[in-house]
């Protein structure tokens, strides 16, 4: 039985400003042209729809296109919230749109979803559990002690009919221990949303969402496809793709990529502005890519970014890199702090104000407090 494994698809996304909504429309029909050519039996979206929970008409319409179009296929589509989505708009309409093949996760109710298929070597059980956080699972299991996301998983995987002896796809939109993130996705408290692999034990192949770039967690059978384009420059040198799963008799499997190539790449230059303004320097050059540019002439530019766009329109970001800014990165790099979790900003904040590092205890009481407020936040 062979899937198309996509997730993160943050419809509706603005990068730097820029409405993404185009280049989406046009890597959702790369993906269309993907599936036609390899002619899966399935699709698995692993969360993260949406960018934002409360979704733009325009985004909405575009994801009911796309819908639409894998269900004229008559393929099974399987389609999970992640934690950009809202669980109960996303499932909207599920049991209506079973019947066309196209099945939405509900929301989680202290049971697991799941979808039978069969094939020449038997079933396939699709499981979909959308994001879950462990407040979402205490609710339904208080005589259970679930204080870590691991433990979360693991109590609504313990608690759904399981066949071993059958093969088992599992869609979840977690942060499994080790994945290498992205500056565009969430930081969490301390590392307090961290799943390990071990939960998984049992799946023939667990499609993954939340992680931007493609990559297996521990092994081929637990894996994120990453995201269908690049959403911040922290991915410009990732290569886009979907992740193209075959399962054959139980124990066997076979995972391999396909290359997604966007309306517009993702990219960082640097020089003077003499040196990118040259015509040998972008001639020939896809000049309309969206671009972080850095400067390293010595003095500003005036209006650098506005001349500049006449050759890169699409022109996102502008820095320096000099004596000057070197000299003063510790005290301008915003970015620096943006990527820092709030019990290490708030550590920084105690040192700096007591002159003194917090004490082992102190952290263990902020961090379980403030993983307290996260859970609690929509």
């Amino acid at each position: 039985m062979k899937f198309i494994h996509l997730s993160d698809l943050h419809l509706g996304k603005r990068v730097n400003e820029y409405s993404m909504l185009e280049d989406q429309k046009y890597i959702l029909t790369k993906v269309i042209h993907i599936i036609d050519e390899e002619n899966p039996d399935g699709v698995l979206i692993a969360g993260d729809i949406y960018d934002k929970s409360v979704p733009g008409a325009e985004a909405v319409q575009l994801f009911d296109d796309f819908l639409y179009r894998l269900s004229e296929r008559k393929l099974q589509v399987f389609v999970i919230s992640g934690n950009h989505d809202s669980p109960e708009r996303l499932a909207f309409g599920g049991r209506l749109m079973d019947r066309s093949g196209v099945h939405l996760s509900p929301v989680y109710d202290g049971t697991v979803s799941c979808v039978d298929l069969e094939d020449a070597y038997g079933k396939v059980h699709v499981y979909m559990l959308p994001f879950l956080k462990p407040s979402h699972v205490r609710r339904f299991y208080p005589e259970e002690n679930i204080e870590t996301y691991t433990e979360a998983v693991r109590t609504a995987l313990l608690n759904m009919p399981a066949e071993p002896a059958e093969r088992n796809v599992l869609l979840t939109h977690q942060f499994v221990t080790g994945a290498e993130r992205s500056e565009s996705e969430e930081l969490s408290v301390g590392g307090s949303d961290h799943v390990d692999a071990s939960v998984f034990q049992g799946f023939d192949y667990v499609a993954l969402g939340h992680i931007h770039g493609p990559q297996n967690a521990g092994t081929d059978h637990i894996r994120y496809c990453g995201t269908p384009l690049k959403y911040s420059f922290s991915e410009a040198g990732h290569q886009k793709s979907v992740t193209i799963v075959e399962l054959g008799e139980k124990g066997s499997l076979s995972v391999r990529t396909a290359p997604l190539k966007p309306r517009h790449d993702l990219r960082k230059i640097r020089g003077t502005y003499m040196e990118l303004t040259a015509r040998s320097f972008y001639e020939g050059a896809p000049v309309d890519d969206y671009l972080h540019v850095t400067l390293t002439d010595e003095e500003d530019v005036p209006d650098a970014a506005g001349r500049l766009r006449v050759i890169y329109p699409n022109l996102m970001k502008l820095d320096y890199d000099n004596e000057r800014t070197r000299a003063h990165i510790q005290i301008t790099d915003a970015e620096a702090a943006d990527r820092k979790t709030p019990l290490e900003l708030f550590m920084e904040f105690y040192e700096k104000q007591n002159g003194q590092p917090m004490k082992k205890e102190q952290k263990e009481f902020s961090m379980e407090l403030i993983r307290k407020i996260w859970e609690e936040e929509v």
